[in-house]
């Protein structure tokens, strides 16, 4: 199982990135798969998430309105659209799997993903 994230990089405050997480090794269709961040020095926080079945989504309160998750299944791919970036959205974005769950809506925790991807850097400059 491999999860590959990538499209982070350098962007100016206000612009505007597109993170991929291409999926590969099993399929995916029950999971959820969502996105975390983490700041040096700080916890890795929910950023968002969708399950990949219903399309159930969910977003941290600071990405609301900025962000949007997206899923490809032909491509067996998910997207983070991010605009509106600010200062405090910079960090390293890992994309994650977590396995089928009677949930209705996309689980939040960190401990419930199972598959992690290497992590793609986001510096957003003021």
């Amino acid at each position: 199982v491999q999860l590959q994230a990538s499209g982070g990089g350098p962007v100016q405050a206000g612009g505007s990135l597109r993170l991929s997480c291409a999926a590969s090794g099993r399929t995916f269709m029950w999971y959820t798969m969502g996105w975390f961040r983490q700041a040096p020095g700080k916890e890795r926080d929910f950023v968002a998430a969708i399950k990949w079945s219903s399309g159930s989504i969910l977003y941290a309160d600071s990405v609301k309105g900025r962000f949007t998750i997206s899923r490809d299944s032909a491509e067996n791919t998910v997207y983070l659209q991010m605009n509106s970036l600010k200062p405090d959205d910079a960090a390293v974005y890992y994309c994650a799997a977590a396995p089928p769950s009677s949930l209705g809506v996309p689980t939040t925790r960190v401990l419930s993903y199972n598959y992690w991807g290497q992590g793609t850097e986001v510096t957003v400059s003021s």
